[in-house]
């Protein structure tokens, strides 16, 4: 089992000199990745629902907080570090224009050392998505299909894509992933994603909470498509106790996320790199 953080580019490590410490004591810790949130804009006052709090807002309601682009946060620190994995969890994926997308993560992934992964997820901010110009009606369907168009520019010499939404014809995009590709991580508690992750995906991170019922959905629809099941790699978020690990690595879960901010009901945090360097001896034990 894999231990990765979560929530790495908001509080504090808005700030590039404790983002930089943060994720250089993670390495020095033997943690696998650093994993970034997005929204490009929050409209003051959204009706959109949010999925993963009762009140259908985002954590203490506050809609003015700093939070770096992704991309960006994690090509500073990966510029600061050498072996720690960096990822989206999530990217809002039909926001995004693919061709471009796709550029800069293997720009990132190629200068980085091939050490991208790539989360990635619907959204659900509707006002956002209406600020930046982007569908919402339509973010499932462009998901799918901005999928497949990163992945043909990624590993094919010269490719050509013709979509719904997305065509372009022998278009050369250099340079392509160290890793050969990047994997794509599908984010989601929702049923929609784990079919999505089962079709696409290179991994299923249904969020905060871990259903059973989803990961055997993901799973099954892997097995439907003629793609191996077992392939699909899990992650999950950190439980409230260090024993339910064994709980979890039973489930099949290949990584489990620590958040650097506390979060209503996501068990352990390590709020700075101090506690972040505490939890390597448990890494090395259930690493062991």
């Amino acid at each position: 089992m894999q231990f990765g953080l979560r929530y790495c580019n908001t509080g504090r490590y808005t700030d590039p000199n404790k983002a930089v410490a943060l994720v250089q004591a993670a390495e020095e810790a033997g943690f696998e990745s650093a994993w970034t949130v997005e929204h490009t804009v929050v409209p003051a006052g959204y009706e959109s629902t949010y999925p993963y709090s009762p009140d259908g807002k985002m954590a203490g309601g506050i809609d003015d907080f700093p939070l770096p682009d992704p991309l960006i946060w994690m090509a500073y620190v990966a510029a600061a570090t050498s072996r720690i994995k960096l990822a989206t969890g999530i990217l809002i994926l039909p926001q995004h224009n693919p061709v471009i997308t796709a550029k800069q993560v293997a720009t990132l992934d190629y200068m980085s050392g091939g050490r991208v992964l790539l989360g990635i997820g619907v959204g659900w901010l509707a006002e956002e998505f209406h600020a930046i110009g982007a569908d919402f009606a339509s973010r499932g369907a462009r998901t799918d299909e901005y999928i497949e168009a990163m992945r043909a520019l990624w590993t094919q010499t010269s490719p050509s894509f013709s979509g719904q939404y997305v065509t372009f014809d022998n278009a050369y995009c250099r340079p392509q992933p160290a890793q050969g590709s990047v994997p794509i991580i599908i984010g989601g508690h929702s049923k929609a994603a784990a079919r999505r992750a089962g079709r696409l995906g290179d991994g299923f991170f249904p969020a905060r909470e871990l259903s059973k019922e989803l990961l055997d959905l993901a799973r099954q629809t892997a097995s439907d498509c003629g793609r191996d099941p077992q392939a699909l790699e899990i992650t999950a978020s950190f439980p409230e106790r260090f024993e339910d690990l064994e709980t979890l690595a039973r489930l099949g879960v290949k990584r489990v996320l620590i958040p650097v901010t506390p979060m209503p009901g996501m068990g352990h945090a390590a709020t700075n790199p101090e506690e972040v360097l505490a939890f390597k001896e448990h890494i090395e034990r259930y690493a062991e």
